[in-house]
């Protein structure tokens, strides 16, 4: 049998940011489900590193188009290259010479903005980046969500801040969070990645503003780690990065026999919304109510009291009590419990998950006393309910 033409293929992303590193697990996916036979050239520390690219004795390449320096590193290529990036509001500024694969920009911030309507929110603003040639996206970005405020007749609010840096940390965070205290409340605010949804919910929780009931956020890129890194588990935008990995990849496969794809240009839309309690708005009635609910989201899984509960909103317990049966049906406990139990079961949606130390993880007293909430509150244990999440995910 005639052994399939392999083909040497780099991929240049920087495959440290989550965006990158599922554009190249849709390539492993477009190579898995074809007859395809690629050698695939990536930097073993997932950097991108254009030394010597241009003499490389390779037969295509798949690049980050969004880094002007791999622009212009690969704008006399003699060899294919598919360019991966994102949409411009400017026809002009998207490449000519390559095909090229967008996640689409409009799309990702207006069904974000969406989302925060949705959750009643009556303002409005977008945490973005400084300007800066790597971040042309950004900017396209904040074009999207310009356009949207003035169709709806609102006010554009949106702030850059600063880049991070141990250095400029300090000051970064008293700017941002004087931007924060600034804005009329509630308000529903969009970040431009999850690294930056994530600062602007570490600067709300040193400055108290309680999250999502004063300030909703919702981010881009669905980044595990920055949910991890997260006391209030973060919203956020999932890009369609996988399916632009299979397109480029697709693209490619095409040119490399002998396709003429010049000029092409595919954009692809956002895959949805994982919606988290960053911006599960839900309008007070009562202040001390807000607070609390905003220290529990925090410290739910430490074993926290009511009478801890109490002493942060500074009023007596019963007061509390009161207030919490009065606008929510239930008692302070029952809200910890609810926290608790909220954490426990997407623990337990990761087989790898030990129900013990889920357990303790969720501050339960006790693997029993976990396992009675659970009868008492899902029907089932903790052990069948594991097992029903992941039978569902498999069969999805």
């Amino acid at each position: 049998m005639k052994k399939p033409t392999s083909h040497r293929i780099a991929l240049l992303f920087n495959a440290n940011k989550i965006y990158d590193r599922e554009i190249i697990a849709g390539v492993a996916s477009y190579l898995s489900t074809t007859r395809v036979s690629w050698d695939l050239f990536l930097e073993e520390d997932f950097r991108c590193r254009l030394q010597g690219i241009e003499s490389w004795q390779g037969d295509g390449i798949i690049a980050d188009f969004d880094d002007p320096a791999i622009c212009a590193s690969l704008s006399n290529s003699r060899i294919p290259v598919v360019a991966v990036g994102g949409s411009y509001d400017d026809e002009e500024s998207y490449p000519k010479s390559v095909p090229y694969v967008a996640t689409d920009n409009f799309k990702l911030v207006k069904l974000a903005y969406h989302h925060l309507i949705e959750a009643g929110l009556p303002r409005f603003a977008l945490f973005s980046l400084p300007e800066a040639p790597d971040n042309r996206w950004a900017h396209e970005r904040e074009q999207a969500f310009s356009r949207l405020m003035k169709r709806d007749r609102m006010d554009v609010e949106i702030y850059r801040g600063q880049m991070t840096s141990a250095s400029s940390w300090d000051d970064s965070v008293e700017q941002l969070i004087s931007w924060l205290q600034s804005i009329p409340k509630p308000v529903g605010i969009i970040a431009v990645t999850d690294a930056r949804a994530r600062q602007l919910l570490q600067a709300c929780l040193i400055a108290g503003i309680a999250v999502p009931e004063e300030v909703a956020l919702i981010g881009i890129d669905n980044d595990p780690l920055a949910r991890m890194l997260t006391r209030i588990p973060l919203s956020s935008v999932m890009q369609g990065a996988e399916e632009m990995g299979r397109t480029a990849a697709h693209l490619l496969h095409q040119m490399l026999n002998g396709a003429r794809l010049s000029g092409t240009r595919i954009l692809v839309p956002p895959r949805g919304i994982n919606v988290l309690a960053s911006s599960r708005h839900e309008p007070p009635k009562h202040p001390h109510v807000m607070q609390a609910r905003h220290f529990i989201r925090q410290y739910a899984c430490q074993g926290i009291k009511t009478e801890q509960v109490a002493d942060y909103v500074g009023i007596s317990r019963s007061s509390l009590e009161s207030y919490f049966r009065q606008e929510l049906g239930r008692s302070v406990h029952d809200e910890i419990l609810h926290i608790k139990l909220k954490a426990a079961k997407t623990n337990l949606e990761n087989e790898e998950c030990n129900i013990a130390d889920v357990a303790v993880s969720c501050g339960f007293t006790s693997i029993q006393y976990m396992h009675a909430v659970f009868k008492r509150e899902l029907g089932c244990t903790p052990r069948k309910y594991q097992e029903g999440r992941l039978q569902e995910a498999m069969q999805s």
